[in-house]
């Protein structure tokens, strides 16, 4: 019997995990007065730790058989969110996600083996350099320097996340890999951010972040057991739209012509990516 995830397309578990992602990220930034980025994530890996074993119940039997690959997982995880954070405390959202995209592109470019998935890459790369204006913005550069480093963090993240997937069943190894980064952010977070991480409005909304990326997380290690790695990493080139209308919904970061230009390519890209790209998996 399968279940409601594993009937539901894969591109479109891609693109909800997408919305869900940028939305707590939007969130997220929205409390950085209260305990900084590093604080913040702290509270966010750690809650959805704490919310995936609660609602999911893992195991240990298949995890222990694999754990440097979980360990592994687990700190690409940990530095994809601490350095994006702690670029978007420094630039918009919508940018840092348009940088960090550059991280799934590249492994899409080098993995396509179609010359369709080659259109697709280019049509999400105009759409990002036109949504990350670099040229005179007066951008943060340490900003845009922890948003690189995101990008290839998350390159990382992609190839773990599919390499756990198709190990370790259902969400186990997502699981432990939060409590392994929760280890590590620990000491950071606690000494970041102090008794702030006490604060009501702050758990709150870290609870409302950590079932969103806890909800990102399994439903992409879903598709990526069924969707090759290059075409999970161009439908990924949706993300910076979503961050774009996330930024501009929650914290009032506005969009330009020469953004919503960018927004078109992207959604064409992604599109035809899941509309022409590789064949899904058996």
């Amino acid at each position: 019997m399968k279940s409601l995830a594993d009937r539901i397309p894969a591109p479109t578990l891609v693109i909800f995990a997408g919305v869900t992602v940028q939305l707590g990220s939007a969130l997220a930034k929205s409390v950085f007065e209260l305990a900084g980025p590093l604080g913040t994530v702290f509270l966010r890996v750690a809650l959805s730790a704490v919310l995936l074993f609660v609602l999911w119940r893992p195991g240990w039997q298949a995890t222990r058989k694999h754990w440097p690959l979980v360990m592994a997982y687990g700190g690409v995880l940990t530095l994809m969110n601490t350095s994006f954070y702690l670029a978007i405390d420094r630039i918009p959202l919508g940018v840092a996600v348009a940088i960090e995209f550059i991280g799934p592109l590249g492994l899409a470019v080098i993995k396509s083996r179609r010359w369709l998935d080659v259109v697709w890459v280019t049509l999400a790369a105009l759409g990002i350099i036109l949504l990350a204006p670099l040229q005179g913005s007066g951008l943060d550069p340490l900003g845009l320097g922890f948003a690189g480093l995101a990008a290839m963090a998350w390159a990382g993240y992609i190839l773990l996340a599919a390499a756990t997937g198709n190990v370790v069943a259902g969400i186990e190894g997502l699981a432990w890999a939060m409590v392994f980064g929760t280890c590590i952010l620990t000491p950071i977070g606690i000494s970041a951010a102090g008794t702030a991480l006490l604060d009501g409005r702050l758990l709150v909304t870290g609870l409302a972040v950590a079932a969103r990326s806890s909800a990102t997380y399994a439903l992409e290690l879903v598709a990526l057991r069924r969707i090759p790695v290059n075409v999970f990493g161009v439908l990924l080139s949706v993300e910076p739209m979503l961050a774009a209308a996330s930024g501009f919904l929650v914290l009032g970061e506005t969009l330009t012509v020469r953004s919503l230009i960018a927004i078109v390519l992207i959604s064409i890209a992604a599109a035809g990516s899941a509309r022409y790209g590789v064949p899904v998996k058996d």
